[in-house]
C-alpha cells in the first residue's frame, strides 16, 4: 500500500495510471518469478535457504530505497483521513470495490480449487503444474496489460476504465463453469504434448538423471480434460478485464489523495473497503461450493462484479452528472 502511495504521489497527475500499471506489472511479475523459482529451490534444497534468498533479496530492495529514493520533505497537519472518508468521489468508487472484493475473492480463489479437486466434488482433477498454470494465467496477461491499459486510462478518462473493466471481469466469470462444455464443443485434447525434435530424441543422457533418453514427446502437464485450454484462457481473459480497471481505480484514489494532502490516507481507504469482501467471500464460496454448487461460486463471483458496476454507475451519473463516465 505505501509503495503504491508514494508511486501515485511522485507521479504527474497526467501520467499516474501509467506509473501505477507499471509498478502492478513489476510486482507480478516479482510473484510470478518468485513462485516459480521458490518451488524449484524448495524441491532442491528445502526450506532454509528459500529464506535465506528472500532476507537477501530484502536488504537489496531497502539499499535501492535508501540510496535512490528522495526523503519526503512534507507534513500533513491534522487527520486526512477523516475528511477523506466522506470525500463524494472516494464514496462513489467504494460503492463498486466494496461490492468488486467479494467477486475478485471468489473467482481468484476457486479457480484453482475448481481445477484441482476431485470431480466428485465438482471440480476438474488436473495435477499440480496444471493448476498452476490456470493462476498464473491470469497474472501473466494482467502483467502484461497494466502499463498498457495505465496509459490509456490517462488518456480516456479512468472511470469508463473502471466500468469497463469491472463489467468484463464480471462477465468472463460467469463463463468459467462452462470450460468443460466450451472444451468438448471445440474437441480440445485430453493432454498437451510437446514434440521433441527428431536430432534430440533418442539421446542417452547422463546416468545422475533420472531419464535414460530424451523422449520423442513429453506430456506436459499429465492428463487433462478438454475443459482445461478453455479454463487457462478464460483466467488470462479475467486478467486481461483487471488490468482495465486496477491502474485506473489506484490513480482515482491517488487523484483524491493528492487534492485532499492525504496519498497514503486515501490508500488506507481503499485497502480498508476491500477488507470486508476478502474476509466475508471464502466463507461464502466454502459455503456456496458444498451446499449448493462449485458452478454456483462463479456465478455470485461474476454477479457482485455486475452489481458493483451498476451501482458504481447509477451513483456516478446521480451525483455527478451524466458525463462523470467520460470526465473523471
Amino acid at each position: 500500500m505505501m509503495t503504491l502511495s508514494l508511486v501515485g504521489e511522485i507521479a504527474a497527475g497526467s501520467t499516474r495510471a501509467n506509473h501505477i500499471g507499471k509498478a502492478n506489472a513489476a510486482s507480478y511479475a516479482a510473484s510470478i518469478i518468485g513462485s516459480i523459482s521458490a518451488g524449484s529451490l524448495f524441491e532442491l534444497f528445502g526450506f532454509g535457504p528459500i529464506f535465506a534468498v528472500i532476507v537477501c533479496l530484502m536488504f537489496v530492495a531497502w539499499l535501492g530505497v535508501f540510496r535512490y529514493l528522495k526523503p519526503d520533505e512534507t507534513r500533513i497537519h491534522g487527520f486526512p483521513f477523516s475528511d477523506l472518508a466522506l470525500n463524494r468521489r472516494l464514496l462513489t468508487l467504494s460503492s463498486f470495490r466494496f461490492q468488486y472484493a467479494f467477486s475478485v475473492t471468489l473467482v481468484r480463489t476457486w479457480i484453482p480449487i475448481f481445477a484441482g479437486v476431485a470431480a466428485a466434488e465438482g471440480g476438474l482433477a488436473y495435477g499440480g503444474l496444471a493448476v498452476a498454470l490456470t493462476v498464473v494465467a491470469e497474472k501473466f496477461t494482467n502483467m502484461c496489460c497494466q502499463p498498457f491499459t495505465g496509459r490509456l486510462s490517462d488518456s480516456y478518462g479512468r472511470a469508463m476504465f473502471v466500468f469497463a473493466g469491472g463489467a468484463a471481469y464480471g462477465f468472463v466469470a460467469l463463463l468459467v463453469p462452462f470450460a468443460p462444455t466450451i472444451g468438448a464443443a471445440l474437441a480440445l485434447p485430453t493432454e498437451i504434448v510437446l514434440v521433441v525434435p527428431s536430432a534430440l530424441a533418442g539421446i542417452v543422457l547422463p546416468a545422475w538423471i533420472p531419464l535414460e533418453v530424451i523422449p520423442t514427446q513429453v506430456s506436459m502437464f499429465g492428463e487433462v480434460s478438454p475443459a482445461f485450454l478453455p479454463l487457462v484462457a478464460l483466467s488470462g481473459l479475467l486478467g486481461i478485464a483487471d488490468s482495465f480497471r486496477e491502474p485506473a481505480s489506484m490513480a482515482l484514489f491517488a487523484d483524491e489523495g493528492t487534492d485532499d494532502g492525504g496519498v497514503a490516507s486515501s490508500f488506507g481507504i481503499r485497502e480498508l473497503v476491500w477488507r470486508p469482501g476478502s474476509v466475508i467471500a471464502p466463507l461464502l464460496g466454502g459455503w456456496l461450493m458444498y451446499e449448493v454448487s462449485m458452478a454456483s461460486v462463479f456465478y455470485v463471483g461474476g454477479l457482485f462484479a455486475l452489481t458493483g458496476v451498476g451501482t458504481f454507475l447509477v451513483i456516478l451519473v446521480w451525483s455527478h452528472g451524466r458525463r462523470a463516465l467520460v470526465e473523471w
